[in-house]
């Protein structure tokens, strides 16, 4: 799998060949396939492992500041730099993928329910951190991180790099509500 995945990453999904990834993992296409029926298991499997790496490193950042969504939001936005001068970065990997794969494959599925899923736990965090549009806020968040890792992918860091300042104001202006009225938005919902 890691031989497959640094390849996918890399090249892209549609460039691997089999016969690559065999090479590169130092084996032979039947052992491969007797993991593998197929080339799109082998995407799925990919599509699979990198969505778990990223509930891991989401957990991981909940768990280290714990009960505090200001911290975690900050572990959040340090992270994205992290990734974001990373000079290894060629965009986010599932976006690479997505772009490539057929919408009727069934890793674009799971590239969807992933994205959903990481919107989503933004919210949660937004929402546990007061803040007045928890929604809005998540969409435009999401949305500057995408897009620098996209933009990467097409060009160079430049751009990138400035999005955490970017995201580190966005939060900074973002309004809050006093805790009785989060607490009665949390009722009405």
């Amino acid at each position: 799998m890691i031989a497959s995945r640094d390849l996918f990453y890399r090249i892209g999904l549609h460039q691997v060949g089999v016969d690559a990834i065999a090479e590169a993992a130092l084996t032979n296409k039947m052992t491969l396939y007797r993991h593998f029926k197929s080339k799109d298991d082998l995407i799925v499997a990919y599509i699979e492992l990198l969505a778990k790496e990223g509930d891991d490193i989401w957990e991981r950042i909940l768990s280290e500041h714990k009960g505090n969504p200001d911290l975690q939001l900050n572990g959040w936005v340090d992270y994205i730099e992290d990734v974001l001068t990373n000079k290894y970065e060629r965009g986010c990997a599932l976006a690479n993928a997505a772009v490539e794969l057929d919408s009727e494959h069934p890793a674009k599925a799971l590239i969807e329910t992933y994205k959903r899923r990481k919107r989503a736990n933004i919210v949660k965090v937004f929402k546990a951190a007061r803040y007045a549009e928890p929604e809005r806020l998540a969409d435009e968040v999401f949305l500057l991180f995408e897009g620098a890792r996209i933009s990467i992918q097409c060009g160079g860091k430049g751009p990138a790099r400035r999005v955490v300042s970017m995201l580190r104001n966005l939060l900074a202006a973002g309004r809050r509500l006093q805790p009785e009225a989060a607490q009665r938005a949390q009722s009405a919902r």
